[in-house]
């Protein structure tokens, strides 16, 4: 009997312990359980900050493509006369400059109509007024403004534009000032083309009080393809 008992103490004591490794395994399997979602938290932050820190990116990517160079200045903004496409003036050496008779009988006064033609790479401006001086057998006469008011003309390649200068007749029967030579400066330009002159011979003579000669502004005498 006594053997008996003891084996069922044993088994009693064994029977234990194994309950009891079982308690403690199912606390420590409920205890690391909760780490699972600690660990997934942990990790999902890292992951959306890893995406907006890369869209950040692709923005920031388009703004500097798109929008501005690597001077900061937009890509699409131009400098100086090109970037502002504003049309320059017309330079003397882009013109083709005749000047013709334009005379009607008749008429109190001498008609001649001066033509510029733009044979320059594109379309330039001319301003209202060219100079005009004249060579006469007595010196050089600068021909005076008719003051009529006239905006800029922009002229296309391949096209003319004309005015006219005006100058008295001489009808007083002596030899007067012989006119030798037209000289045309374009508006904005110092340099100057000279024309053989193509009306009257000579000018009356006069008291010096002031040029008789008028210059129209540009367009002034019509146009001409």
């Amino acid at each position: 009997m006594r053997v008996h008992k003891l084996s069922f103490a044993a088994l009693a004591v064994a029977a234990g312990l194994s309950l009891t490794a079982c308690q403690n395994g199912d606390d420590g399997a409920a205890q690391s359980v909760p780490s699972s979602p600690a660990t997934a938290a942990s990790s999902s932050p890292s992951s959306s900050s890893s995406a907006a820190a890369s869209a950040g990116a692709d923005q920031s990517g388009g703004k500097a493509t798109g929008g501005a160079g690597s001077d900061g200045k937009g890509a699409a903004a131009g400098t100086g006369a090109a970037g502002s496409g504003k049309t320059g003036k017309c330079r003397t050496d882009d013109l083709t400059i005749t000047a013709m008779d334009s005379t009607v009988g008749g008429d109190a006064e001498g008609t001649v109509a001066v033509t510029l033609k733009n044979h320059g790479s594109g379309d330039c401006v001319l301003a209202e007024y060219a100079g005009v001086d004249l060579k006469t057998s007595a010196g050089s006469l600068s021909a005076q403004r008719t003051g009529q008011k006239a905006g800029s003309t922009t002229l296309m390649k391949a096209t003319s534009v004309s005015f006219g200068i005006t100058y008295p007749l001489n009808t007083s029967g002596g030899s007067g000032v012989r006119i030798t030579g037209l000289v045309v400066t374009p508006p904005g330009e110092t340099k100057s083309v000279t024309l053989a002159w193509p009306g009257a011979a000579t000018l009356p003579v006069t008291d010096g009080s002031g040029s008789s000669v008028k210059v129209g502004p540009i367009g002034s005498a019509g146009q001409g393809g």
